[in-house]
């Protein structure tokens, strides 16, 4: 895939939600108008990497998985996901999954893992390719025998309805052993005015980027069959807190959960 620096990318957009580096004009000059109508963008971003990291922190030290495997993933911000893994358990292995070619371009950040452990990356769109078309790849990286943590963190809501969102949620589950665990945090409108909604469906769509964010119940349905763990599925922050939460839900925009597969 060639890289596109004239037109807006969700990945690189994030990148510079975050604060990062690693975008171009055409992802800076949207997010900011982005920004301007909804400024709480930024903070929804920034609460979603640290439930990131709060969930796998919990499922490395609590729950004993040694094995995750990160679709989209995006472009690198530290601490990676395999850099909050391998601190809890330095053995832990790690693929990595994006389609955005910016993001191999920082694939050394990505790849820089413990020597006990194994970190990896996979160009791939799940929504257009069969993932487990690579399982060659994949299995050099992961025993598909053993538990495996599958992250779907602010991706689902790129995927719309006419994409088959539980269709492709449940490809990717099927292979994986029992005991293993869906992460996923999703957008939500549901404490938009409107305003929030009217932006992102403007200027993402205008790019042809296609947003779903979803109710909570819709959110819920993506983890049904699956086993909730404690909270279930909450606004972001309020899954296992490090301290106590004072954000508004409407600033953090977002819901997430985490379950194991029987």
């Amino acid at each position: 895939m060639s890289l596109d620096t004239g037109t807006p990318h969700s990945a690189r957009m994030y990148d510079y939600y975050l604060g990062g580096k690693d975008w171009f004009e055409a992802d800076k000059r949207t997010a900011e108008q982005l920004l301007q109508r909804v400024p709480e963008i930024r903070t929804f971003a920034r609460e979603n990497r640290a439930f990131m990291r709060r969930a796998t922190h919990a499922l490395a030290g609590e729950h004993g998985v040694r094995q995750f495997l990160d679709i989209g993933t995006g472009i690198p911000t530290e601490p990676n996901l395999h850099q909050v893994a391998q601190r809890v358990a330095p053995e832990c292995r790690v693929l990595y999954v994006d389609n955005d070619p910016l993001v191999i371009e920082f694939a050394d950040a990505l790849l820089r893992g413990t020597p006990e452990g194994r970190t990896a990356y996979l160009e791939a769109d799940v929504r257009h390719d069969d993932l487990w078309s690579h399982r060659p790849r994949i299995a050099e990286v992961l025993d598909l025998d053993k538990p495996v943590a599958l992250s779907l963190v602010a991706l689902m809501h790129f995927i719309t309805e006419e994409d088959g969102p539980h269709e492709l949620l449940s490809r990717l589950l099927e292979p994986l052993a029992p005991g293993s665990f869906l992460v996923l945090s999703h957008t939500t409108y549901d404490f938009d005015d409107g305003a929030a909604r009217d932006a992102v469906n403007s200027l993402y769509g205008e790019h042809g980027i296609n947003t779903a964010p979803r109710s909570r119940a819709a959110v819920a349905a993506f983890f049904e069959g699956l086993e909730l763990l404690d909270p279930g599925v909450v606004v972001g922050p309020r899954w296992r807190p490090d301290g106590p939460n004072q954000l508004p839900d409407e600033q953090a925009g977002f819901y997430a959960g985490v379950a194991r597969k029987g």
